[in-house]
């Protein structure tokens, strides 16, 4: 009797908090007792946005009440998208929780692949700046348009941080709150309305100086630079609520930021915790006692406190530092309609509306590259080329308007090698970038340092002639320095150096040690190819350029 009653709750609970709902399972109205727990056991395997491992607190005391234990596995928006539609998720996971499924439910036969969505939490994404920018530019008493905003960027009256759209749901509605709200019919975006755009929405993103495939890098990355008030520092961010809230409550900056609230509208984010299609009994019953765990009003309020997030429940009041200030309504921009649409405008910014970038690559050709690792890189290169058609490929492709420069090494490093794609026709110097990939010849020593100063100096020259990129380093290699000169001499050298950031990638047997350190130096990231696959991290460095 007891199973068949757990059972028949979790069926109440779970025709209840179908897609779209906002129903709370046995989540009682404030004030009211809230009742028993569900009850599941073992554990429920969850594909989410990395953004949400800040719940696992929540999660631990979740598996205490339920017996249910939730393990989250990070990703990013394409990776997850691709893989529910392909039905690789499946095999894996038992759920997903994204940022949202707008995205994925524009791809045909994704409805097959999911079931069962419940609301967890909701969180705009909105401009944080400095405050004394805000005042200065008067949207502390007043809530601007996107337009005016764009405005404002467009002549450099505000500099700004904002996640990869092809990397990130933050960036990506970004991208779509601000081209919906200048296009101004107040109905979801067509492709045939981009190009129209285009010159506003480039003006907006000249203020970007500042990017990140990830809101948390970013959050962090821009925490520490106005600590330092080094080169990299930016004024604000657009980003989640949440983020810039708290960022606010860290500590951690030197100035607040004033949340700005555009006032023609927001995309919002609303975190559907949402079950894979084809699971068992147990696991619908597992997801059901956490869903129902996570929409009681008190677990709400406890997102609120310890995330910055929004209740996802009705009529739970919001904490004092959530706006707008003085009132005033966040209206829901409209989401393109169409797969198309947002492919053509994750592809528009890549290629014609983003400050373009300049990547150098500093590649590794020692002897100890041969075999499979050399295939490996030249594989990675080539995917870049637009070789690789998965979804996440089309999207991490090298970019219109992109400078891209290759420096090999062994013993010393070898000949730089420049190549400029053009905005249109890009095609062709992308094959001349896959030939060169295919060329790639291994023999001799390791010469990491001296290969990253011709780096830094290639940049500092190319700086000179053309300032207005996002530039970074990327650096690939599979074992210690065995030539030229060692760390202590990059160290020493660090602060002449250009202000450019290094993405180290871990793999073979490289020093894990010293490619953190030159990260960290420089202000870059490092990517684990170790476990995972080389072309996965070099598609993954692509969201951070």
């Amino acid at each position: 009797m007891r199973r068949f009653a757990v059972a028949l709750v979790a069926a109440t609970f779970l025709l209840g908090a179908c897609t779209g709902s906002d129903g709370a399972g046995t989540a009682a109205k404030p004030g009211e007792t809230e009742g028993p727990y569900l009850k599941g056991s073992g554990t429920l395997r969850v594909l989410a946005s990395s953004e949400l491992t800040d719940l696992q607190p929540i999660l631990d005391a979740a598996k205490a009440a339920t017996g249910v234990e939730v393990k989250l596995q990070a990703t990013g928006t394409l990776d997850g998208v691709e893989n529910v539609v392909s039905g690789n998720a499946a095999k894996n996971f038992d759920a997903i929780w994204f940022a949202s499924n707008r995205y994925l439910q524009l791809h045909p036969g994704a409805g097959d692949k999911i079931g069962t969505a419940t609301k967890v939490a909701t969180s705009p994404v909105v401009l944080g700046l400095r405050e004394s920018v805000a005042k200065q530019l008067g949207w502390t008493d007043h809530r601007p348009t996107w337009s005016e905003i764009a405005v404002a960027a467009g002549e450099h009256k505000f500099t700004y941080g904002m996640t990869n759209p092809a990397s990130s749901n933050s960036g990506f509605s970004a991208l779509v709150g601000v081209a919906a709200a200048l296009s101004g019919t107040g109905a979801a975006l067509n492709a045939e309305q981009i190009a129209p755009l285009t010159p506003r929405l480039r003006a907006f993103f000249a203020g970007q100086n500042l990017t990140s495939g990830s809101s948390g890098w970013l959050a962090d990355s821009f925490a520490k630079n106005a600590a330092e008030k080094n080169d990299h520092a930016v004024d604000g961010l657009v980003n989640y609520e949440s983020v810039l809230l708290s960022l606010n409550a860290s500590g951690k900056l030197p100035e607040k930021l004033t949340v700005v609230y555009p006032s023609d509208g927001v995309v919002t984010a609303d975190y559907p915790l949402t079950l894979l299609a084809g699971v068992n009994e147990q696991t619908k019953t597992n997801y059901a006692a956490i869903a129902d765990y996570l929409r009681r009003p008190s677990v709400q309020k406890e997102i609120m406190a310890k995330t910055w997030r929004r209740p996802a429940v009705p009529n739970l009041q919001l904490a004092p530092d959530f706006g707008p200030k003085g009132g005033g309504s966040l209206p829901e921009l409209p989401f393109p309609g169409k797969l198309e649409a947002a492919n053509a405008l994750i592809g528009a910014f890549g290629d014609a509306l983003r400050k373009p970038a300049r990547t150098i690559y500093v590649l590794d050709l020692s002897g100890s590259m041969k075999g499979e690792r050399i295939e490996g890189l030249k594989s990675a290169l080539t995917g870049l080329t637009g070789a690789d058609s998965s979804l996440s490929g089309q999207f991490t492709r090298f970019n219109g308007r992109e400078q891209v420069l290759m420096i090999p090494f062994s013993t010393k490093p070898g000949q730089v090698s420049r190549f400029d794609i053009p905005e249109g026709n890009f095609q062709p110097t992308l094959d001349q970038i896959r030939g060169y990939a295919g060329g790639l010849k291994v023999s001799g020593d390791t010469a990491i340092y001296d290969a990253l100063f011709v780096a830094f100096d290639q940049a500092a020259a190319l700086a000179k002639e053309d300032p207005d990129r996002f530039t970074s380093i990327v650096l690939l290699t599979d074992g210690e320095v065995t030539a030229g000169s060692r760390l202590d001499a990059f160290k020493a050298r660090v602060p002449q150096l250009a202000k450019v950031p290094v993405f180290t990638i871990l793999f073979g047997e490289g020093n894990v040690a010293e490619m953190q350190q030159i990260a960290d130096l420089t202000g870059g990231k490092t990517f684990d190819a170790r476990t995972g696959s080389l072309p996965g991290a070099f598609k993954e460095i692509r969201g951070y350029q």
